[in-house]
Order: C-alpha cells, then structure tokens, then sequence
C-alpha cells in the first residue's frame, strides 16, 4: 500500500538534483537523508562508513496550523540540518546553497518538483528503494515551495567531544494537495483537480 509522505520526495528530489550540480567527489554515490531519530552523528556515520565524508542531511516534518476552510491544501515544513564530518567544510556549504537554489523561487520550484515527481510516477505510484526496502507512496502536487534559515544556526557544531561537526540548519515550507487522480493519471501535475 502507498503511503502520502511529502519529505520523502523532496529528500529524494534533493539527492539527485544536488548531484546534478556538485561534483560527486563530494558524495559517495547518493546524497544520504535520515530521519531524526535519539541516534548520534557518529551512530549515523558507523552505519554507512562508505558515506561518513558525504554532506548528510537529517529531517523532521513539521504540520503547521491549517489557517483557511478547505482542508485538502496541507501547509507543512521540513527542518533540515545538514552535516558534514570530516575535511572539506566546503562541500557542506555548497550543498546547502543548491538547495537554496532548488527550492527558494516559489511555484517555479514546486513546478519543477511536480516536473519530476511525474517522470517517476508508475502505476499510479512512486517506488524507491530495491527489494524488501522497496516502497510505494503517492505522488503529490506542490504549490509553493520556500527555503529559509534561522538565526541559532550555526557553522560549527560541538556535541560535547573532541570531534566538532559543520552543520547548517534550514527549514523548508512548503503547501501541497493530494490529486483526486495521482493514482490513475501519471501526467496528475498537468492540471490542479477540482
């Protein structure tokens, strides 16, 4: 069964369309997001050592008060911090500045995000991951997409040991609806249904 999880496309809009632009000496293969767990930096990095010196990002989806009478148009943020662990701090803030990029101009990027969840639409649904990871979620059609940053960022992060981290902080808000047609129609985006 799919499931309608907004940050799990724009995670994965992210990871490819970042890669598009920075050079993939910066990435392994991918561009890794975890959801935000009671885990340590270092438990993350143990686990995928292959992508310990990658920029990583970690989520948190946040509902926001639906401020109007029509349900369907939901209005939620993705807190975002991005990490780096080892050399090559640039690497962080480049990555931070493409996302700025792919997400900060409004409709133009909702519609680009829509552009693409729409190649990756097959019957009806969106499938990432291979084998028993595999699984399904509906697509959905964005509105606006904006990108903004608070002021208790910072450059530089200390959990306390001797190892420091470079991390950024960002939110990204963002509306959406759920197609009445996403599960029949591949081309859902081409149109905003009644």
């Amino acid at each position: 069964m799919a499931i309608t999880y907004p940050p799990v496309l724009i995670n994965e809009y992210l990871a490819e369309k970042v890669l598009e632009v920075i050079p993939d000496a910066y990435f392994g293969n991918t561009m890794r997001f975890f959801p935000t767990l009671p885990t340590s930096i270092d438990s993350i990095t143990e686990g995928f050592p292959e992508a310990a010196n990658d920029v990583f990002g970690v989520y948190d989806r946040m509902f926001k008060l639906r401020r109007g009478p029509f349900p369907h148009i939901k209005n939620e943020q993705l807190l975002y911090y991005f990490y780096k662990t080892n050399q090559n701090p640039e690497a962080l803030f480049e990555t931070v500045q493409v996302v700025a990029d792919l997400l900060d101009r409004g409709d133009e990027s909702a519609q680009e995000v829509n552009e693409w969840i729409s190649s990756k639409v097959v019957n009806g649904v969106i499938t990432f991951g291979t084998g028993s990871l595999a699984r399904n979620f509906n697509p959905v059609y964005f509105h606006d997409i904006k990108i903004f940053q608070l002021e208790e960022t910072r450059d530089i992060i200390d959990f306390g040991t001797a190892r420091t981290y470079a991390g950024n902080k960002v939110i990204i808000d963002y509306t959406y609806h759920i197609p009445k047609d996403a599960n029949n129609d591949p081309k859902y985006n081409s149109s905003i249904p009644s």
